[in-house]
């Protein structure tokens, strides 16, 4: 198994509620990684972020550097080697907290003298995400939004872990699930 030497690993939590099936199926992804691979967890909800206003057409287009909750995401995203979106599919795409952290990369590319993008391309990008029926290419949306950010800042995109469950606990009853979360993260 790769060692994943000089890894750090951001999960990026986007549900509303704890303890559900994409954190536990998250959990069972990241309990397969070497106990020196640093592991951060950060619940998007928790995280009040302003709402993202689109300045890029207002004077230079330069945003101001972010400060309070988005501050401490900024930093712990551009700490970050592998960057581990958690949201459960809503509506076939990423959660509201989720939504709105990507948002704020818009302005972050364009905080003078951040060089956000540049600073993003070579990291990995991974996604992991319970949905309600067994047709997991209802999360299609939700996987080329991901997919896609990753073209965009140049990383790379290592897919996205699927399973099956609506009610709390009921990721336990996806087996497939549970094998594929063992080997998620390997190269």
């Amino acid at each position: 198994m790769h060692d994943f030497s000089g890894r750090r690993f951001l999960f990026l939590l986007g549900s509303t509620r704890t303890g559900g099936n994409t954190e536990s199926l998250a959990q069972q992804a990241a309990d397969q990684l070497p106990s020196h691979v640093e592991q951060h967890w950060v619940r998007l909800a928790d995280m009040r972020l302003p709402d993202f206003a689109d300045l890029r057409h207002d004077g230079d287009g330069s945003y101001p550097a972010p400060t309070g909750h988005a501050r401490t995401l900024l930093d712990a995203t551009l700490d970050a080697t592998d960057l581990v979106i958690a949201s459960p599919l809503y509506w076939y795409s990423v959660s509201t907290p989720t939504k709105q952290y990507l948002d704020h990369w818009s302005g972050w590319m364009r905080v003078p003298g951040l060089d956000f993008r540049a600073r993003m391309a070579g990291r990995t990008l991974w996604g992991v995400t319970a949905l309600a029926g067994a047709d997991h290419t209802d999360a299609d949306p939700l996987v080329g939004t991901l997919a896609k950010t990753a073209r965009y800042m140049r990383m790379d995109f290592r897919g996205v872990l699927l399973a099956s469950g609506s009610r709390p606990g009921q990721i336990s009853a996806d087996e497939d699930a549970a094998l594929r979360a063992k080997t998620f993260f390997t190269p």
